[in-house]
């Protein structure tokens, strides 16, 4: 994220390169920086003629080469921006000659999304020379909840950290899709709010009381009746609470229980850092570790294995989604 500020305040300040080279697994990133360029560079009126969308899927490198060695007409800059450049992963270290040498004049924009190119080649290696490489990484799971706030921040908006992970665990680590609903938040809500569960429920349809946060919170409880009324929601929603999300992200819970009971200093501060967690949520692994001593966390991840190749449809065929998430409630909370 500090990179990308850097990136767009040196475009600000027409401190411009003459190749952007934007590749990784997140296309979050990888649209922002372009969509920057393509509406910063260029004054409205000098984009008519000076300003090209290219398509991997339509164009060869050789065409991408030719747009690029043109002059501009009557301004500074010419921008030339490919999208979906991935689609040319076979051919795209022809652009290496190019790179050695690129137009002064031109703002070549190169969107090479979900793929890399090989650092070990000519083309990484002149890139680096001549213009701007950024690889957009794909954040992991416990990074997402800072993300968000971070980009609520500037905003003034803020967000609970229930709320937050809410969001995490219903649109995954899908940057643009969580941006997505941040907006319409925004929209709805005043400066200065903050973001709390029931506003998630209110305006982006995820239930507060029966989602996978808080059917890891009741099983850690070990709550029985809690923990049955969310799974027998979940069967009754099957599409909106799939069994292949929940039961990924009770391994995840449970293996890093089993992280925690073989912590030495189990204070909140050092439980935060060593599980990468929220220290909001350090005392339901507190609470969790007394109900599921190591013996039977390790056969509870042994559960979650059978059933996470069940809930993929090997060997339980026959078998509900909702009758298999029942079953592996009950063996859960038997051990």
């Amino acid at each position: 994220m500090d990179e990308v500020k850097q990136l767009v305040s040196d475009i600000k300040n027409k401190n411009l390169k003459p190749i952007y080279f934007l590749m990784g697994e997140e296309p979050y990133y990888i649209d922002k920086i372009s969509d920057f360029i393509e509406n910063s560079v260029l004054a409205e009126e000098e984009r008519g003629f000076n300003q090209m969308i290219l398509y991997g899927r339509d164009v060869s490198v050789d065409d991408i080469v030719s747009n690029a060695k043109r002059y501009p007409m009557m301004a500074e800059h010419q921008v030339v921006i490919v999208k979906e450049a991935q689609e040319l992963s076979r051919t795209i270290e022809k652009l290496a000659p190019y790179a050695e040498n690129p137009q002064t004049t031109t703002v070549l924009v190169v969107n090479y999304k979900y793929k890399k190119i090989d650092k070990r080649k000519a083309l990484y290696k002149t890139l680096k020379k001549t213009g701007v490489v950024y690889e957009s990484k794909k954040l992991y799971e416990n990074q997402v909840a800072d993300w968000i706030r971070r980009v609520l921040s500037p905003k003034n908006y803020s967000i609970s950290p229930k709320a937050a992970q809410m969001l995490v665990e219903f649109l995954g680590t899908d940057l643009s899709k969580i941006n997505n609903e941040l907006e319409k938040l925004q929209i709805i809500l005043p400066e200065g709010t903050q973001i709390t569960p029931e506003h998630i429920e209110e305006n982006i349809g995820i239930s507060k009381d029966f989602n996978n946060f808080e059917l890891r919170k009741a099983i850690g409880e070990k709550n029985v009746i809690k923990a049955h009324r969310i799974v027998n929601y979940f069967a009754e929603n099957p599409k909106d609470n799939p069994i292949v999300v929940t039961v990924s992200l009770l391994f995840s819970f449970f293996s890093q229980l089993l992280h925690f009971h073989g912590l030495k200093d189990k204070s909140p501060r050092s439980v935060a850092s060593a599980l990468k967690v929220n220290p909001y949520f350090v005392n339901d692994y507190i609470t969790a570790a007394k109900h599921y001593p190591m013996r039977k966390v390790s056969h509870v991840v042994s559960t979650l294995r059978t059933f996470d190749v069940k809930s993929k449809g090997v060997g339980a065929n026959a078998v509900s989604q909702g009758d298999l998430l029942k079953e592996l409630l009950v063996r859960i909370l038997s051990n």
